[in-house]
């Protein structure tokens, strides 16, 4: 790969929340040619999002709260419903992060997790990788309401529902959050909770 791209400039356009560069640099393409191409990678760190799901009651915590990017392109699905996630801060390890975010965002204090992927979301635009988990939860590991932090100004509802409700809203479009489809999919193939009513 390193012998198909060369000149590369970087220029950064904006450092206020995260890191906004102009890559500029010359790629050659399957019949020989250069070509000066121009993009644009926004740097916010790698994330983590996690299915918390309970197979006795059949249910699943799923978290609701506004997400300014979505309602500028179409207010009616601002308020966005997601498996809980976080971003991964400095060397914290993607794990560590996604416990910590469990007990912040929706109360429950988890201590055994499942990786099951890692995924770039957006590779066009995003440098962000994220790193998804499955995990059970039950009523023993709660230890408070959640609903994030407020120094970080989060304020988030706590969902608890059935898996089976979950799917129909993925397939409704009440659930449209990429991470939170991929995790319901994969749950959902590999049965990892019984659909119940």
């Amino acid at each position: 790969m390193s012998n198909n791209i060369k000149n590369i400039v970087y220029r950064t356009l904006s450092k206020a929340w995260a890191t906004l560069l102009e890559i500029n640099y010359d790629y050659r393409f399957k019949d020989g040619t250069w070509k000066r191409i121009s993009r644009e990678s926004y740097d916010r760190g790698h994330g983590t999002g996690i299915l918390l799901y309970n197979v006795d009651k059949g249910t699943i915590i799923l978290t609701k709260q506004f997400r300014m990017p979505i309602y500028h392109t179409n207010k009616d699905e601002a308020m966005s419903i997601e498996v809980c996630a976080g971003a991964i801060d400095d060397n914290d390890l993607p794990e560590s992060t996604i416990i910590r975010e469990v007990e912040e965002e929706v109360g429950y204090l988890v201590k055994d997790v499942k990786k099951v992927m890692e995924t770039y979301m957006s590779p066009g635009a995003l440098t962000e990788k994220m790193y998804l988990y499955v995990a059970p939860y039950s009523e023993e590991m709660k230890v408070n309401e959640g609903g994030g932090l407020a120094s970080e100004h989060e304020e988030i509802e706590v969902m608890e529902i059935p898996f089976s409700k979950a799917l129909e809203m993925m397939v409704s479009g009440e659930i449209l959050d990429a991470k939170t489809v991929i995790l319901l999919q994969y749950a959902q193939i590999n049965d990892l909770i019984k659909n119940r009513e």
